[in-house]
């Protein structure tokens, strides 16, 4: 067997984002190393807890969790998600408390000592605002450097935002953190609008999973309120799940067809703030451009994720 890809996910949980770790969890191609939280979809003490109980969910308290940045670079962040993801995260299903605590180290500190003791390239999936990877890079460059791939689910190419005309939400969480990272220089994918509003995971896939098993069965109860949303707000039988995605890439790379760009992000104070600009006029040669992803086959994308979420409970969809 191919040595697994050692992996991070930095996350704030969120519907998505839990959807996301179970994901990575289910998946041989890589080893989850650490969860970093950090302040997003709803506050940090909450986005925390709900990072262990996922991971116990899972049965893998064994998986560090380390706490993260609380808010944003300079400017707070204007609004939470609970509107979303319900005022604790997880659409309104309380899973049982982990007999796990957290990681004594702060997130940064956690990452730069993985990143820096690692024999081989570390991926890092960074599926809620950037902050964390943005302080790491200020304050562990050296470490920072060892990424071997940086997978980041936020911005746009085309599609506009979601959370305001021009802004994806991640990305408007903390635009400065983002523009921080995006010009570092890091081998970095921008998973954005462009390939996950696509990407639909409809009610029969959810049903699928949900039959598989106890996790199954809990992870579509934790994804209903993201249906209801759906429903109400698009009248779609179904869920984006921007972050499980972004996953895909993390844990297959070349699931979706990315083009070198440059991309800077809007850090002013008006209505442009968080829109990540990004040229499409030719591929660039740029030492600090980022591969955007442009390209995705939805329904293989979807399908990889239905059957990875039913071997949680060892059956085949």
């Amino acid at each position: 067997m191919t040595e697994r890809i050692p992996l991070v996910i930095d996350t704030d949980p969120g519907i998505d984002d839990a959807l996301a770790v179970l994901l990575a969890l289910a998946s041989p191609e890589v080893d989850l190393r650490l969860v970093t939280t950090v302040h997003g979809n709803v506050e940090l003490e909450q986005v925390t807890e709900n990072a262990l109980r996922v991971l116990h969910l899972a049965g893998r308290s064994d998986v560090p969790v380390a706490v993260g940045a609380r808010a944003s670079l300079i400017h707070p962040q204007p609004e939470r998600a609970g509107h979303v993801h319900g005022a604790a995260g997880l659409g309104g299903v309380e899973l049982p408390p982990s007999p796990a605590g957290v990681d004594p180290r702060p997130a940064v500190t956690a990452l730069a000592e993985l990143l820096t003791a690692s024999p081989t390239p570390v991926t890092v999936a960074a599926i809620g605002p950037l902050t964390n990877i943005a302080l790491l890079l200020a304050v562990h460059p050296e470490a920072a450097a060892r990424i071997g791939r940086l997978v980041v689910m936020g911005g746009s190419a085309g599609r506009g935002g979601n959370v305001t005309a021009a802004a994806e939400f991640n990305i408007w969480s903390d635009p400065e953190a983002a523009q921080a990272v995006f010009g570092a220089g890091l081998p970095t994918v921008m998973v954005g609008l462009d390939v996950t509003l696509p990407t639909v995971l409809t009610t029969d896939g959810i049903d699928r999973f949900a039959a598989a098993g106890p996790v199954g069965r809990t992870a579509a109860a934790i994804l209903q309120q993201y249906v209801d949303h759906a429903k109400d707000v698009y009248g779609t039988p179904g869920v984006v799940v921007h972050d499980a995605l972004a996953l895909t890439e993390a844990i297959a790379p070349g699931t979706l067809g990315t083009v070198r760009r440059d991309v800077v992000v809007d850090t002013t104070l008006g209505a442009g703030r968080g829109q990540t600009l990004v040229d499409r006029r030719s591929v660039s040669a740029s030492a600090t451009a980022v591969e955007v992803a442009e390209t995705v086959d939805p329904a293989s994308a979807v399908e990889f994720l239905v059957q990875r979420l039913c071997l949680l409970d060892g059956a085949r969809a």
